[in-house]
């Protein structure tokens, strides 16, 4: 199985930003890790043990991001705005200095608040992606913004705009992802979210599969097993 690290200054971002790379074909898997995580997370807590024999055989590779989350959402000494303005620098930076460098469309994957990003990414750039895997997610932002509302935090609050998006430009492509799993446990404290995203894009017309796992299911021993069946 091949391993690549990537290292560059990024200048969506300011800052230099790393990442690591599994595999050498099949379909790009992009990673994002649980909050304030790194791009050796999936690494380190096994997941990419979990997955070696379908990377060698080409079935499939990983990119694994790096996270701002200490930076941006979870940022409680910066001002709420400057939190939502850093997540879109963010945003960005995958956009426009990951996404190039990828063989063809991925499929976002995220556990806990990895599963927001991959979620939201969709949502926002559906054309840019072939689907995503949301585990044990977090789908309302409001709760990291101290009250604070302004455009910004609305289109980047799935909760918030998913109910009002009517725009086929978002729609048609939403519906045409090959992979659209939202999974979590049935004790999991965010469940609500699962199940009110997963009921909002099914009143669009747009079908996603919601999956309930028994019991909390909210740490990697759980995630393994999920994974092991999504990808």
């Amino acid at each position: 199985m091949e391993r690549q690290y990537f290292h560059g200054w990024s200048h969506s971002l300011g800052r230099e930003m790393e990442l690591l790379h599994f595999g050498h074909a099949g379909q790009p898997v992009l990673v994002f890790p649980t909050s304030m995580g790194r791009f050796y997370q999936w690494e380190d807590f096994g997941m990419v043990g979990l997955l070696a024999s379908r990377l060698a055989a080409g079935r499939l590779s990983l990119w694994c991001l790096d996270s701002v989350d200490g930076e941006s959402w979870y940022a409680e000494d910066r001002p709420p705005d400057e939190r939502v303005s850093r997540h879109l620098q963010y945003e960005r930076y995958v956009l426009e200095e990951v996404l190039p460098h990828l063989p063809d469309l991925p499929v976002l994957v995220g556990t806990s608040f990895g599963a927001f990003h991959a979620v939201l990414f969709c949502l926002r750039h559906p054309e840019r992606f072939r689907g995503w895997i949301g585990l044990s997610g977090l789908y309302d932002n409001s709760r990291f913004l101290d009250g604070f509302h302004s455009d910004e935090t609305y289109f980047t609050n799935p909760l918030a705009f998913l109910p009002g998006l009517a725009d086929e430009r978002y729609l048609a492509p939403l519906g045409a992802m090959s992979l659209k799993v939202v999974a979590t446990g049935t004790d999991d404290p965010n469940v609500g979210d699962s199940i009110t995203l997963s009921k909002e894009l099914q009143a669009k017309e747009i079908e996603v599969r919601l999956d309930l796992w028994p019991g909390w299911q909210h740490d990697w021993p759980y995630w393994y097993r999920m994974l092991d069946q999504y990808l």
